[in-house]
């Protein structure tokens, strides 16, 4: 007891000497490395690359699903596109999103909180502020890696805001004291300027190309200008920005419409700007994607994990087309595109027969026809819980082929989907349907029915090739079945997909740009936003025959 009480007393005199001595306050924590080191365009470029580190939105375990850059969570799951998937006891906070029912206490949008404004904001701030105080650089040096954080700045605001709104902290670099001098009850519009300030700045400072995959360029930040501009449907601002990147000829559509998400096509011509992803350099890939790791196929024969992300009964059906290959607008939803629900894999299902576009599967995986080279589908075995999350495999569009397995996909850690597809942030396709998105309001029917037209023209460049023969599909018949099970010469479903030959007025125009966008990025994160958004359109021009909340779960509730 004597010798426990010498200790404590000791202990408690040392740290009054501490808590006593000036020099105490002046301690920097253990690890921490001097500003000063960084006071050169080496130490400069090394900030800045940790600056970009957050971009794709997993920075660490604890910050990863809530805040992927994908925002498959938020702009998916919390539309018509896609439910939470798995089953109902797992990762519960997606629920709350896909209700709208969101509770204070949801670490979703606290880790896109985090990510965005507690590390992208706070990290672009850090590298503005040496290059401030670094006075070696050269000037141009020095305003070419000023507009790339600023950049990085717009984009993490913009998507902090896309999530929050208005009440979102605005934090300048020179703001020293933050929590006494920084608010979040921001007017309208407030938040919109800081991100509109930083991209213009960018614009007019970045080059036109760069050395480096994934930096950011003049035309990143004219697109994600014109985006955030769209936001608002503040058509007039978007229209010059979105006419100078088609004007630059800089981007052309790739040929094929899933080239992408193909890895081995990263960084093609279409490309904007993309999220970088690399894997098996560190321990878990955590250079990867991990916001999307939990969404990969849950089949006992593959050995993924976790089946989230799973696309709605909705959204199948507004793939189905007419005898021209042109959408069903106004009778798409009202039979459903013949699914397995309820049908056990060793049991008989025929696959659909209905006249579809084709990027339907490679955007959602149904039973009876091949999943990218990994065989097929199986249908219920593939579904974590088909009851809860409806009959449609995991979406595709951030997976990997089994020919890439452990060499482009992580060999470490248990969230097997992480792979080194790199994700499109911006893409040319973007821009074309934008900018016709802009004619559709303006009246310019031409330009709509052009731009949309060159869209549908490159969807039908390719089809999933691989007709299936057997309808009964145990796990025995994995990958391919018996011989002959599968005509590879063959189109996987009956495919089609047309143009428009004239648009009647500017609402039919409206409605079409609308469709060709759900069509074209569905399940790629953007469908609330844009739904979100088309409701202050007039009248005529908002998207018809869909709730947005209570038919994306049209299988769960229909049965």
């Amino acid at each position: 007891m004597k010798k426990l009480s010498i200790i404590v007393a000791t202990c408690f005199l040392m740290a009054i000497s501490y808590s006593c001595a000036d020099s105490f306050l002046d301690k920097k924590p253990l690890g921490s490395t001097s500003e000063d080191v960084f006071y050169s365009e080496k130490g400069v470029t090394a900030l800045l690359t940790g600056a970009y580190s957050m971009v794709k939105g997993s920075a660490l375990w604890t910050v990863s699903w809530g805040a992927s850059i994908t925002n498959w969570t938020y702009g998916s799951v919390a539309s018509d596109d896609a439910g939470k998937g798995s089953y109902v006891g797992d990762q519960i906070p997606i629920n709350e999103i896909e209700q709208w029912n969101v509770s204070t206490t949801n670490n979703y949008p606290a880790d896109k909180w985090v990510l965005n404004i507690g590390m992208g904001v706070n990290r672009c701030n850090i590298v503005l502020n040496v290059i401030a105080k670094t006075p070696s650089l050269p000037a141009a040096t020095a305003t070419e890696l000023k507009a790339e954080a600023r950049f990085l700045r717009g984009l993490y605001y913009f998507e902090s805001w896309l999530v929050f709104g208005d009440k979102v902290p605005l934090i300048p670099e020179d703001k020293v004291d933050v929590a006494a001098t920084i608010s979040n009850d921001n007017a309208p519009g407030v938040v919109l300027k800081f991100i509109e300030d930083d991209l213009t700045f960018a614009a007019a400072n970045l080059p036109a190309k760069q050395t480096q995959p994934g930096r950011a360029t003049k035309w990143a930040a004219k697109a994600l200008a014109a985006r955030a501009y769209l936001q608002v449907l503040d058509y007039a601002s978007a229209k010059p920005l979105l006419d100078d990147i088609i004007a630059s000829g800089q981007f052309s559509l790739a040929d094929k419409f899933f080239d992408n998400f193909r890895i081995a096509k990263n960084n093609n011509v279409e490309s904007i700007f993309e999220i970088q992803r690399n894997v098996n350099d560190i321990n878990e890939s955590l250079n990867g994607e991990m916001g999307i790791g939990l969404n990969a196929p849950y089949a006992p024969e593959m050995g993924l994990c976790c089946g989230f992300h799973q696309p709605t009964q909705n959204l199948a059906n507004a793939f189905k087309v007419d005898a021209a290959g042109l959408p069903l607008f106004d009778t798409f939803n009202n039979t459903d595109l013949k699914n397995d629900a309820g049908i056990a894999s060793k049991d008989d299902f025929v696959p659909a027969t209905d006249l579809l576009d084709p990027r339907i599967d490679y955007t959602m995986g149904r039973r009876g026809l091949p999943y990218m080279d990994w065989g097929i589908n199986r249908g219920m075995d593939w579904i974590r819980d088909q009851a809860w999350g409806g009959p449609y495999v995991t979406v595709e569009k951030t997976f990997y082929y089994k020919a890439e397995r452990n060499s482009l996909s992580t060999t470490t850690g248990w969230q097997t989907g992480i792979c080194a597809n790199n994700f499109r942030y911006l893409r040319f396709g973007h821009i074309l349907l934008w900018r016709a998105e802009v004619a559709a309001f303006e009246g310019d029917l031409a330009k709509a029915l052009t731009l949309v037209n060159q869209i549908r023209v490159r969807a039908g460049n390719e089809v999933v090739m691989g007709k299936v023969s057997i309808y009964k599909l145990p796990l025995d018949v994995y990958p391919w079945g018996p011989a002959g099970s599968v005509d590879f010469t063959k189109p996987a479903a009956n495919y089609k997909v047309g143009t428009y030959t004239a648009f009647a007025d500017k609402n039919v125009a409206m409605r079409a740009v609308q469709w060709e966008q759900r069509l074209e990025f569905a399940t790629e994160g953007m469908r609330f936003f844009d739904l979100r958004r088309w409701d202050k359109l007039p009248t005529g021009q908002r998207v018809k025959g869909q709730t947005r909340r209570n038919e994306r779960c049209h299988v769960r509730r229909k049965g």
